[in-house]
């Protein structure tokens, strides 16, 4: 076990192995660490995790029409392979918001969603939809108490990048398609 050092705050308090320490700015040679070990709070990202949440039921019907007009099984696949990773990442963030409050997360259930006016419309909301999530995620994360939760989230967000790159991929399929049809 490492030695630690204790730091004390006006509404927390942190114990550091002394090895972390080093690495941390004293002010004035007080003791007294001069940053949190986080630049947002937890107070921040909880209302960022249960605005993701509740928005499950939105998407799942978003997902499953797109799924339901792909022009392509792999499109169809693609697709489908987002929604079910949107549903682990749900299923996470329910996980660290029970954790951190001890309460759960309640989905409506009469949801509807505006369909777009045609697939790559869909595949273009979804695509800046990913985008937005991560700016989220990011505030999220950087609110996480710890490594663990931080270490969930940032599975997240690596996932959100991933599924960014595969919208990427089916928005260039569409383009490829369309360019075929304009030399024949």
């Amino acid at each position: 076990m490492y030695p630690s050092v204790y730091y004390a705050y006006p509404s927390r308090s942190y114990t550091y192995p002394v090895a972390a320490v080093g690495r941390m700015s004293h002010a004035h040679g007080t003791g007294y660490h001069t940053q949190p070990p986080t630049y947002k709070t937890l107070q921040e990202a909880l209302p960022l995790i249960k605005q993701a949440v509740q928005g499950e039921r939105e998407d799942e019907l978003f997902y499953d029409y797109l799924i339901s007009v792909a022009p392509s099984q792999e499109e169809k696949n693609i697709i489908a392979s987002i929604r079910d990773d949107e549903r682990k990442h749900n299923k996470m963030f329910r996980t660290i918001y029970r954790d951190l409050t001890g309460q759960v997360i309640e989905t409506p259930q009469n949801v509807s969603f505006e369909k777009p006016r045609s697939f790559i419309d869909g595949v273009k909301r979804a695509f800046f939809g990913e985008l937005s999530a991560m700016e989220k995620y990011r505030i999220i994360r950087a609110g996480m108490p710890n490594r663990y939760y931080r270490d969930m989230v940032f599975e997240i967000l690596t996932d959100e990048l991933k599924h960014a790159d595969k919208y990427n991929y089916i928005l260039n399929l569409d383009l490829s398609r369309k360019v075929k049809r304009e030399e024949a």
